[in-house]
């Protein structure tokens, strides 16, 4: 089960409530899981099969986490200094977190929005 006051803005940034993963797990659709394992294995070079699809947001400690998350060394770090998000840490933004960015200026946006004191 989805806890949902655990989905928004991730420790990196990205906005889990618009992940492709996060969204099939929500409304459990099995052609949405398909597909992204279809699009993500391409694109990033993965095996993925649909089973892999299933995340309940990377803050959720008591559910589903998709493979790369249960990995991501942000969120790791995030977890154990318990801040909501990057954003809110003394060493922002950390070498992990620019390296992050250079795959997502989304990631690197919202942190700044919420940094200046605005909605990611």
């Amino acid at each position: 089960m989805i806890d949902e006051k655990n989905v928004g803005i991730g420790y990196c940034g990205l906005n889990c409530g618009e992940c492709p993963v996060f969204l099939a797990t929500r409304e459990d659709d099995d052609a949405a899981r398909t597909r992204v394992a279809e699009e993500w294995s391409k694109k990033f070079h993965w095996n993925l099969v649909p089973s892999d699809i299933n995340c309940d947001g990377c803050k959720n400690t008591g559910g589903r986490i998709f493979g790369y998350c249960r990995e991501c060394r942000i969120r790791e770090c995030g977890s154990e200094r318990g801040i909501d998000n990057c954003a809110l840490c003394e060493e922002y933004a950390c070498a992990k977190l620019q390296d992050f960015f250079s795959f997502s200026s989304a990631a690197r946006a919202a942190l700044e929005a919420l940094r200046n004191g605005r909605p990611g």
